[in-house]
This record gives structure tokens, sequence and C-alpha cells, in this order.
């Protein structure tokens, strides 16, 4: 892994320590306990991103904080500001532990092979089955036992101390049984049905039982690290998307780290754009379907904004830089999804607590059902298989696992949807609003003046009245005049253009004194619209729209008529959102009349219009004094106040920086069909996270009686443990198929 890094800050602030060494959910809890001890901390300590957040006070350094985890037993680096983090290499990360898998897996198939099949049993195979057995107890089970013995040091016990307790107790009875019991005897044989067997025990072995557990614990532990490595690919993708290098305007290519605000770089067709800017020069198609999840290219020329990472689909852009490094877009998004996945849920914060008793109840757990056989007379061997079997089957792993996979793929699918989670807190109120608030400019509507319509007096030609009065409108920099002229496109040359005060512009283009603008302009040159185009004026007009009449050489010739267009899918998008069973309101400083317009269009009912940007908020603590929860979507640095307001916040990635600070949920498309995407998957997080918790709880109160009852040898409850962990992950893994 590679990143840069900056100094953390000094007298207090917040940080992010890289933990190592962890290997259940009880060393997580144990970490975060022991920073939480310290004056002025507060830190959470995630199993599964391996990484605490910690807001520290100014009497602790981050110099302590690394100390503390380190007199804990494990490993802690301070990377402060991630600016960069390369994908690693799997295999290599994998390499050890897959390399101690296998050593297992070979050593132990004929250890448990001779034990349970009698055919297999010759003369001496007990022997043969110990020295198979005792590479795999010390080289397979060495992590366990490091750890185990770390935590003993520091007086505290994980999941490590049981595996560790577990496998060793197996291997230690097995080795008095065979030197200095019966069980070395030339022809002892036993079968599957030992472990229930009466007697002193001094003839049966657990060797299988020791070498067995081991390799199904090591194959759950790979396949976990596997799956959990997966659960973050969509983070590490976000932060590998970003171009590496950049042709400067001048020509000279160079490491994008050193490109800065207001440079000027080249964006050849099929290359990505470096960092966010401007078009400054040229005119193509960008894909920007790998931050938004939007399919379709968007046409950019002079003067639209680029974000970095998208593609150059068409022709040669010269872009100027407006932010960089940490600025970006791009770093901004994996820096919300990186926060949110190291969050908690509240749902987690209990399962936590009880992981965090758990190990001493189950070291307690096994010595009564030890002391309970031996009570009962059914003899050492019964009493030692099942509390052997007790110490091995309750793993914490998957309590502790519920919550952070599934929040790690549902928020990386997330971004590669163009959704941004701000924080596991988010999901919970997905699933209570039941109201969700519209702000009409920019969330329903585009948010910009667009040309709706071209109304033509009699044998005029709609693209000439577009041309000439576009080529009129281009000199102008009114929102309406912005309208016209990028949807005439036109180039035509304009001379002696004037801007008539509150009427509108004036200019000579190809020869014609062209007008555009209120009719009162056009009939100051005496030129009135006639009775077809003063009722399109009139009509326009009623219906909230902007109307401009258009005339040259003597004569009115067209009227067009400008709007806040509905964005296509907004109708689709409300629709989707009933379907939630969420009840829309849209909400406007706008007319009622333009309002209701608008309402009609997409299918919302209720409408609060004539709101003053100050007063938004007030409209939402209005919905809840009703007893609603709400959501809020909006765009504007005037909607922040209420998206603050609002139990669950929605911002349109293309609004402000302001209002997307404000919000929990982070719409990068822009698009208000994500709104119900963003819903529906929040929704299905918190749900596989439920599913993931009932399942581990479920596994240990049904496995644990189980095991202390007898019914369950040490190697089948290893099995059954290893599965709980990797079942919980790969219940997460299906959130990726999300769409």
């Amino acid at each position: 892994m590679s990143m840069t890094t900056t100094r953390p800050p000094a007298g207090g602030g917040e940080i992010e320590i890289a933990i190592g060494g962890m290997t259940c959910a009880s060393c997580a809890n144990r970490i975060e306990r022991k920073l939480n001890k310290l004056d002025g901390v507060t830190a959470t300590v995630n199993y599964a991103t391996e990484k605490a957040k910690v807001v520290y006070g100014g009497d602790v350094s981050p110099e302590d904080l690394v100390a503390e985890v380190e007199k804990a037993g494990y490993t802690a680096e301070l990377p402060a500001v991630r600016q960069e983090e390369e994908a690693r290499d799997e295999r290599d990360e994998l390499a050890p532990l897959r390399q101690r898998l296998i050593t297992s897996i070979v050593l132990s198939v004929p250890v448990v092979a001779m034990a349970m099949i009698p055919a297999l049993q010759f003369e001496y195979w007990q022997w043969l089955s110990l020295t198979l057995a005792a590479p795999v107890v010390v080289y397979g089970g060495w992590p366990f036992h490091r750890a185990a013995w770390t935590n003993l040091r520091h007086g505290t016990a994980t999941m490590d101390t049981l595996v560790s307790l577990g496998t060793l107790a197996a291997f230690g009875w097995s080795l008095w049984a065979l030197f200095l019991g019966t069980a070395g005897t030339p022809g002892m044989t036993h079968g599957f049905e030992f472990a229930l067997a009466r007697g002193d025990g001094a003839g049966n072995i657990y060797l299988e039982a020791a070498a067995g557990v081991i390799a199904f614990i090591l194959a759950g532990r790979y396949f976990e690290a596997r799956s959990k490595r997966r659960a973050g690919a969509a983070l590490r993708a976000l932060l590998s998307m970003g171009a590496k290098e950049v042709t400067l305007a001048s020509g000279e290519l160079v490491p994008v780290e050193r490109l800065k605000t207001g440079d000027r770089f080249l964006v050849r067709p099929g290359e990505k754009i470096a960092t966010d800017g401007v078009v400054e020069e040229g005119s193509s198609a960008v894909d920007a379907s790998m931050l938004t999840g939007e399919s379709v290219p968007v046409e950019v020329r002079p003067g639209d904004a680029v974000v970095g990472a998208t593609v150059n689909a068409g022709g040669r852009l010269v872009v100027r830089a407006t932010r960089v490094g940490s600025d970006t877009q791009l770093a901004q998004m994996a820096r919300l999804v990186e926060e949110a996945q190291n969050g908690k849920a509240q749902v987690q914060r209990l399962a936590d607590r009880i992981s965090g008793i758990f190990v001493p109840i189950v070291i307690a757990l096994s010595l009564a059902t030890l002391g309970f056989w031996l009570g009962t007379g059914d003899g050492t061997a019964a009493a030692f298989t099942a509390a052997v079997a007790v110490l091995i089957i309750a793993c914490p792993c998957a309590l502790g696992l519920a919550t952070p996979t599934a929040l790690m793929v549902g928020t990386g699918r997330g971004a590669q949807l163009g959704i941004l989670i701000k924080g596991p807190e988010v999901l919970e109120s997905t699933r209570r609003i039941d109201t969700i608030v519209l702000d009409k400019t920019g969330t329903v509507t585009s948010g910009t003046m667009t040309l709706k319509d071209v109304f033509t007096a009699e044998g005029e030609d709609r693209e000439e009245v577009l041309r000439l009065a576009g080529a009129l409108e281009s000199a102008s920099e009114h929102p309406i005049a912005r309208a016209v002229a990028r949807a005439a496109g036109s180039t035509a040359a304009v001379e002696d253009f004037a801007n008539v005060e509150g009427l509108g512009v004036q200019g000579v283009v190809d020869g014609h004194a062209v007008l555009v603008g209120r009719p009162q302009l056009l009939a100051e040159w005496s030129q009135h619209l006639p009775a077809d185009l003063e009722r399109e004026l009139t009509g326009a007009q009623a219906r909230g729209e902007t109307a401009v009449a258009v005339g040259w050489d003597g004569r009115a010739r067209a009227v067009l008529t400008v709007a806040d267009v509905v964005k296509p899918t907004s109708a689709e998008a409300v629709a989707a959102l009933r379907g939630l069973g969420l009840r829309p309101v849209l909400l406007t400083g706008d007319n009622e009349k333009v309002a209701g317009q608008v309402a009609d269009a997409v299918g919302i009912e209720e409408v609060v219009a004539d709101v003053l940007p100050a007063d938004k908020v007030e409209v939402v603590k209005r919905l809840q004094a009703e007893g609603r929860t709400v959501a809020m979507v909006g765009d504007g640095v005037n909607d922040a106040a209420a998206l603050a307001q609002a139990d669950l916040g929605m911002a349109m990635g293309t609004g402000t920086d302001v209002a997307i600070e404000a919000s929990d949920l982070t719409l990068v498309r822009g698009d208000l069909l994500v709104a119900a995407d963003a819903i529906r998957l929040s929704r299905r997080t918190l749900g596989t996270i439920k599913g993931n918790l009932f399942w581990a709880f479920a596994y240990n109160v049904a496995a644990l009686p189980l095991a202390a009852m007898g019914l369950l040898t040490p190697m089948i409850a290893g099995a059954a443990m290893a599965f709980s962990s990797v079942f919980v992950v790969s219940n997460s893994l299906r959130l990726r198929r999300f769409r």
C-alpha cells in the first residue's frame, strides 16, 4: 500500500489509526476500551476495516494513542490524512495465511481420516497421526497461541484464547494418553463414536480434533479475509480511479500531484480528466459513469464544469483546474465512503458489548461443562470432549462482522451507483421516514433556464429564427439569453450589440437589425405581435413560463418561451418514492401557479409554495410536529438548514458544497430517481445487518447447548464456528448485486 500522510494535529483533533494483529471482534472491543480509558479520548475500532477513528484532547498525543494500542499487544500506524491508497496485491497479502492453511490441510486430512475410518488404522497408526498433527498444532496454530499468550500477559481473553486452549488441551491430552496411558499400545483402534466413550479416557486420543479444528478455523480466517477484501473493493476502486499523469497545455507531461489550481491541461479523446475543472476550449462527450452510475455521456463545451476521473469520450479539450488533491469530488467521495465504513450503527454497539464479555463467559461455561460431566460419572473422555467443544464452538467473530461487512459492501455499492451514505446511523433513518420533501428548483426541475418552445409567425422559418436570435443572445450574460443561445448554437457574428435596460437586447446579425426581448421593445420599433403570437405569449405567462419576442427588419417574427423544465426522470422518481411508502411534498419559493404546474407534471399532490429560503426549515419542523418522519431533498445553500433539520437529508451532488455537507446522503448524479435507489439500498443494507446479527446470535444460542450436552465433537464445532463467520460475510456480499 502507498499513501501520502501528514503529521497528525497537535493539541487535540481527530485521526485514523491503522491497526494490525486483530483476529476477532473481541480484539477490537479490547482496543476500543483501552483507548477510551485515556482522558479526553473517544475511539471507535472497526474489526472489518482494521481501523480506529479517534477523537482526542489536548493532553493526549497521537503517539500516546499508538503506544496504548501497542501495549495491548497490537500494531498501530498513524496515516493522519490519507490522500491516496493503491490497491494491494491480494496474493501477497494473503500468501502467509494461505501457506499456513495449505500445510495444515495436507497434514490434517490423513490424521482425521485415520481417526474416523477404522479400516485405515494399521498397527502404529496413532504414532503417524502424532507425527502429522504436531506441525499443524505448532505451526498452523501459532497465530492463535501467540495471540493467546499476548492476551494472557495483559490479563484478557479473546477468540484466539478459546482456540488455543481447546487445541492445546486436545493435543496435550493425546500426548498423555500416548506416552503415559494406553493409547500408544499396538493395534489401538477407535471410530467416530469415541468422543462419547465411557471410562478414564487413557486410551483415547484427540489429535484429529486438535489438527482438524486448526485447519477449519484457518480456512474460515482465509475466506473471511478474502471476503472482507472483496467487501472493501468498491472503495479501493474509487481511490484508484483518478488519472496518474496529466499533459499541461504547454505539452509537458507531469504527475497529477504537480497540478495546481488554475493550471490549464489537455484531455485527449479516451483519456481521463485529471482533476475537477472548467472547459476552456473544445467540446466533447464526457463519460461520468464511474462516478455517477449514469451510463449516458454528458455533452460539454466551453464554460461547462467537468469532474476528475471521468473519461473524455469525444473531442480534444483544454481544461482549467479548479480543485486539486483532497478537494476534488473524487477525494471527497472516497472520504465520505471511508468515514461511513468506519462508523458503527446502534445495533452493532449492542453486539460489541455482548462479544466483549463473551469469551470469559465461554471459558466459565467450558469449566462448568467439564465439572458437570465428571460429576455424572460418564468418564473423563466424555467430559473433556464436551468442554473442548464448548471452547471452540463459541465464536464471537460472526457478531463482530455482522454490521461492518454489510456496511462496507452497502456503502461501496452505493458509491458505484452515485450514492454516498455518510454513516451507519443514516440506515436507521431510512427505515423510519414516511414523508419526503422535494425542493423544486434543481431537484425536481433542472435548476437552469431552458428554451422550451418556439412559436413562429405565419411563413417564418423556425431554424432562421433560432439562428438570428441565438446569435444576438450569445452576446448577453442574462440567464434567459444563455438558455436561448445554448439551444440555438449559432456562430453568426453580432455587430452594434446593445442591452436595453429592462426590455431586452438589439444588434445586427448578418445584415438584419434583430430585436429580442419584451413586446414593448419591439413595439418601440413599430414591430407589433400578430394575434396568434400574442395568444401564445399570454398562455406561456399564464403557465408560469418566461416569454420573449423576436423581430427583425420591421416585423415581429416569433415568441420564444423559456422555463426551468422538469427533469425527465422526476415523474418516475416520484412514483418510485410512493412505491416505497413515502408521501411526497413539493417545496418551492415560486408562486402557486408555477408550483402547481410542476406538481401536476410529476404527480405530487401536496405543495408548499411562496416559501422564503429562510422559512424552509420551518416547513420541515411543522411536518415533524404533525408526527411525520421527514426526509428532505435539496441542492442549494438555502436548503442546508432544512437538510440538517430533516430526519434524513439528501443533497443532489450537482448542488452546493454547503448543502452536501449538511446532508446525510449525497446523490452524486443529481437525478431524483437516485433518491429512491438510495432509500432502497439503505433499507436493504440495514436488513442485511439485522439478518446477520440474527443468524450470529442464533448460531451461538443453538450451538453452545449442543456442545455442552456432548453432542458435538471439537472438530465439528470448529467447522461450524468457521462457517458462521464466512456465512455472515458472504451474506453481506450479496449487496454487491444491488441494482
